[in-house]
């Protein structure tokens, strides 16, 4: 579940408006990643997969969920935090701990974090979590999400930026080695070493609630995805990026239609 702070084939309107860019610095250099289509209508369903609402051109879905198909589809991917029911799915010494040994935990979200301090743990994370990403290239996804970028600002002071950043870059060659695109995460203190790390895109949440959008689009242009959770948030993003980027209101839970709590606006 994404922390709120914060295939198949594409439809002709989509292709008309998805970017292929080269990827720069990588090993591979005729290899190419084909954004998320700018501007697009968005729906976020990590929370569950359901038909699309009328017009949507771009979809984010659980690495566990088939794509939509004739959509952009990107797959999401908790990579920095432990979901819950799976701490039994990692080595022990892979998840953060503090000095009295005990497990360092995302309290909103009650997931375990893990430990990036080191090359050899970041390799091994990253070798699981690449094992995702290929079932995401498999299964028809164009782009993957990696949340929790931010998991070091919650750490205790025990991870850092530097760490948090070595071990995205890991991650994104990867994507980009299965011609996957990869959105960077919230995290907006970071977006200005997008291209060091690897990171095509950005998905933002509440950076109109908290006047972020700007240094999004900084660092990505226009592409950016936004997503909102109050009226207030989004009615900000609509008014001065509804123009240009990618905006959607949802529901914290990110919950299904026909749920009680289900909400979807957008501009």
């Amino acid at each position: 579940m994404s922390r709120l702070t914060r295939r198949l084939l594409v439809t002709a309107a989509a292709t008309a408006l998805a970017v292929t860019v080269p990827l720069l610095n990588r090993n591979s250099a005729d290899a190419a990643v084909t954004l998320p289509p700018a501007h697009a209508k968005f729906d976020y369903q990590i929370g569950g997969a359901y038909t699309p609402p009328a017009g949507v051109q771009v979809v984010t879905r659980d690495r566990t969920a088939a794509p939509a198909a004739g959509l952009y589809n990107i797959c999401y991917v908790n990579a920095f935090q432990v979901q819950p029911g799976e701490q039994n799915q990692w080595a022990s010494d892979l998840l953060l701990r503090d000095a009295e040994g005990n497990l360092v935990i995302d309290e909103d979200w009650g997931e375990p974090l893990l430990d990036l301090r080191t090359a050899d743990k970041r390799n091994r994370i990253a070798a699981k979590v690449d094992g995702w990403i290929d079932g995401c290239a498999a299964k028809g996804y164009q782009a993957i999400e990696p949340d929790n970028y931010d998991s070091y600002t919650r750490s205790k002071k025990l991870l850092t930026a530097t760490q948090a950043e070595a071990y995205l870059t890991l991650l994104a060659a990867h994507a980009h080695s299965k011609s996957l695109a990869v959105g960077q995460k919230n995290t907006v203190e970071l977006a200005g070493h997008r291209q060091a790390v690897g990171l095509d895109f950005a998905v933002a949440e509440e950076c109109g609630q908290y006047d972020e959008c700007a240094d999004y689009v900084d660092a990505f242009g226009n592409n950016v995805i936004v997503i909102e959770y109050t009226d207030s948030g989004r009615r900000k993003a609509c008014s001065q990026y509804g123009g240009t980027l990618s905006i959607v209101q949802r529901d914290v839970d990110v919950s299904v239609p026909g749920d009680s709590g289900y909400v979807r606006k957008t501009c």
